[in-house]
């Protein structure tokens, strides 16, 4: 007996813009404006993102970068709207983020992340300060969407400096 596995977890076959898509239709359906427009913010990056090389097309990983980006942003602009006390902004901007966060892979915790990081460092041959860039790159393209790259950062330059 065959399994359609489209039936079980349609998420396996669907690529992130087919998820989007999907979802913006629901929301439609749904009547949730705030997931509709930060839906909709997503889809317009994706479609920028589209017609910039002419492929026609954004791979999950490209998808990904995108929308941690999109996440930062929305971060960014909680932090300013705090400082200058605007809680409305802050709600919008925090619903947004949420929005997109349902879209990026789960994030690295801190003690995930140096051990991803420990064996980054020993694969490379890295012994210290001097080898931040060799790691820092395989660390960048190995933990890529699944962690901050500041918080990479910092925990290279940790690791790496003996603290």
């Amino acid at each position: 007996m065959l399994l359609n596995f489209e039936a079980i977890n349609p998420f396996i076959v669907m690529n992130l813009t087919e998820r989007i898509n999907n979802d913006i239709k629901d929301a439609m359906k749904a009547g949730e404006k705030d997931k509709l427009m930060a839906l909709r913010d997503i889809k317009s990056k994706l479609l920028l993102e589209m017609t910039k090389d002419g492929s026609g097309e954004v791979d999950d990983a490209r998808g990904i970068a995108i929308l941690n980006k999109l996440y930062k942003q929305r971060m960014e602009s909680i932090d300013i709207y705090k400082t200058q006390g605007r809680e409305d902004l802050i709600e919008e901007e925090t619903k947004q983020a949420n929005v997109i966060s349902a879209y990026l892979p789960e994030q690295l915790s801190g003690e995930k992340l140096e051990e991803e990081i420990k064996s980054i460092i020993a694969s490379v041959g890295a012994a210290g300060p001097g080898d931040l860039g060799k790691v820092m790159g395989a660390a960048s393209k190995s933990l890529a969407g699944k962690a901050d790259g500041k918080a990479i950062s910092e925990m290279v330059k940790k690791l790496l400096s003996g603290n």
